[in-house]
């Protein structure tokens, strides 16, 4: 299991300035008390996937922002534990939760079952991330892709294709030149799709 240390030294904390210094304590902490206890559907921690997306992040897309970093750490927080909110934006500021509820489906903010429509809601709702969240949104995709054969379920391959084909690929590549990490973040989850492709034929 992924502790606070090894999300410590993944943020690269030690290394910011003050006050991001004392955000990154901060987020770690919020971190490791929303994730603890959530276990993913391939029987991993929960926290393991949002300290791996933040590894993208940093060593592959070449994201130095500590605010930017945070976000990717919890990147997820707000549709594990919706209840939340109010804890993260005494820690992190009003500002940081908006960007957070930007990133998260509707239903899991309502704290309701998911019905068909909220498919489309979603899809919507990341075409208008700005590109910071999308930039996000994308490491994430790119680290669920590469777990993706460790998942139990059999359809879940057919959908998540499905929502690369349909909004991220394209989505990608229409903003891959409004920054470098963008641009980077489109050629690997390019690639990683492609291989995907390539291995399941």
């Amino acid at each position: 299991m992924t502790n606070t240390p090894a999300v410590t030294d993944e943020l690269g904390f030690k290394d910011w300035p003050e006050p991001d210094r004392d955000r990154g304590r901060r987020a770690t902490a919020l971190a490791t008390s929303i994730y603890v206890g959530h276990v993913r559907d391939q029987g991993t921690p929960y926290i393991d996937h949002p300290v791996r997306v933040v590894a993208i992040l940093k060593n592959e897309l070449g994201v130095s922002d500590p605010d930017l970093l945070i976000l990717g750490l919890l990147h997820d927080a707000l549709e594990i534990s919706p209840s939340a909110e109010s804890c993260i934006r005494s820690n992190l500021g009003g500002d940081f939760v908006r960007r957070l509820r930007t990133m998260t489906p509707d239903h899991r903010l309502e704290q309701r079952s998911k019905q068909p429509w909220d498919v489309d809601a979603w899809h919507d709702k990341v075409r208008a991330l700005g590109p910071d969240e999308l930039l996000v949104r994308l490491a994430d995709r790119i680290d669920n892709l590469r777990d993706l054969s460790h998942s139990p379920a059999p359809d879940r391959r057919a959908r998540f294709f499905d929502s690369l084909s349909r909004t991220y690929l394209p989505l990608a590549e229409e903003r891959h030149d409004v920054s470098a990490p963008l641009r980077v973040a489109y050629e690997v989850l390019h690639c990683e799709y492609r291989q995907q492709v390539e291995a399941g034929r």
